[in-house]
């Protein structure tokens, strides 16, 4: 048996948008289950975001600590962000956002997974990259402002941040599913086997 997800989708008989927001809106709908029941899905519409795992030369992955305010807490991250233009590459969004966030360009450049971010309540997809052969962006640095204007930024050893994700002292998801994704590519096939940074994505198709 292949254990794969796979795409499907139930009878919406009737839908609603009962909130609209800056990035994201919340949908109801009239979802049609198998024994021929009509149900009410309240869910999260999102565009997507990325998420760039930067690995430097000596081992250490490069991470920001950002406040976040729904969960108030200040987290230890990977850069990441929004896909705000629809149909967006995501490889060049998240190029974006490693200059922004980091100032930082890379050479190198993967898919390390795909994820559904919290999929009972909410329909974003993320794109976590790895990002290798890191060097200083060229050019100003962004205009941070907000929260971003409070950011932390550092690299640590893998090791590390696999010890303070198993200790529960990490919860950042994409730093999460990111760095147990690059263990695991790298106990397994190896980096190189990664697929390619302009893989298809299905949940967030993308022109080349």
């Amino acid at each position: 048996m292949t254990i794969k997800d796979t795409a499907e989708e139930w009878e919406v008989r009737a839908t609603e948008t009962p909130f609209v927001g800056n990035k994201t809106s919340v949908r109801t709908d009239d979802v049609v289950m198998p024994d021929g029941s009509v149900v009410h899905r309240d869910y999260q519409v999102h565009p997507g975001s990325v998420a760039v795992l930067a690995l430097d030369d000596q081992g250490r992955v490069l991470v920001i600590r950002q406040y976040r305010h729904p969960v108030r807490h200040k987290l230890w991250e990977i850069p990441a962000g929004l896909l705000d233009i629809p149909g967006e590459n995501p490889l060049h969004a998240a190029q974006r956002e490693l200059y922004e966030e980091a100032h930082v360009k890379a050479e190198d450049w993967r898919v390390l997974t795909d994820v559904y971010t919290t999929p009972g309540g909410c329909d974003e997809a993320v794109r976590i990259f790895l990002a290798r052969d890191l060097s200083e962006a060229d050019g100003r640095r962004f205009e941070v402002e907000d929260e971003e204007a409070d950011m932390e930024l550092s690299r640590v050893a893998v090791d590390e941040l696999v010890r303070g994700v198993l200790a529960g002292e990490l919860h950042n998801n994409c730093l999460v599913v990111g760095v147990l994704a690059l263990v695991a590519a790298q106990n397994g096939e190896g980096l190189d086997a990664l697929r390619p940074a302009e893989a298809p994505w299905p949940a967030r198709p993308f022109e080349t």
